[in-house]
């Protein structure tokens, strides 16, 4: 199997450094474990009508260290609860990165992706290339390539579906 390029719309930019994920559903919900009502409750700070216009396949950018904070699993659930297939960031808070990657959720890290994209933006991540191309305006930026690993991880679906796929290689 090779891994899927990621091709979707910019919903979103978290340009704070240090982004803290939590905030996406808000700290005070951040214990719900229904899918439905956290993904009620995603983005609600940023942009309340972000469940209507977010379609499946869609990227969200953020800047540097993004998922700083406690690695917490419910917010990146709800975005892609919501539709949402992958991140590009300049670059990840390390326990988020190793969380998501484990979670079978795509991460790029792209520096200077903050100067390339806008929200809505069509883009497309392509693994094989290392490269993020802004499709909308025809530009491009080379990204950090994916340690084997992690690129295994991610073919696979994450860790578990990983280590089932390994255990069958003798």
């Amino acid at each position: 199997m090779s891994l899927q390029n990621l091709r979707g719309r910019v919903a979103f930019v978290f340009d704070e450094i240090n982004f803290d994920v939590d905030q996406i559903v808000g700290v005070k919900n951040i214990k719900i474990t229904d899918i439905e009502e956290l993904a009620q409750a995603a983005m609600q700070s940023y942009d309340p009508g972000f469940r209507d216009k977010v379609k499946l396949g869609d990227v969200i950018v953020g800047n540097h260290n993004f998922g700083y904070g406690h690695p917490h699993y419910p917010p990146m659930r709800a975005m892609r609860h919501l539709g949402i297939a992958g991140v590009v960031a300049e670059s990840f808070a390390p326990g988020y990165w190793r969380g998501e990657i484990s979670m079978g959720f795509p991460q790029a890290s792209c520096p200077g992706i903050l100067g390339l994209v806008e929200r809505w933006d069509e883009i497309e991540v392509d693994w094989q290339a290392n490269e993020v191309r802004n499709l909308t305006k025809g530009a491009s930026l080379p990204m950090e390539p994916l340690s084997f690993a992690d690129h295994e991880m991610l073919d696979a679906g994450g860790l578990l579906p990983y280590l089932k796929r390994s255990q069958n290689v003798a």
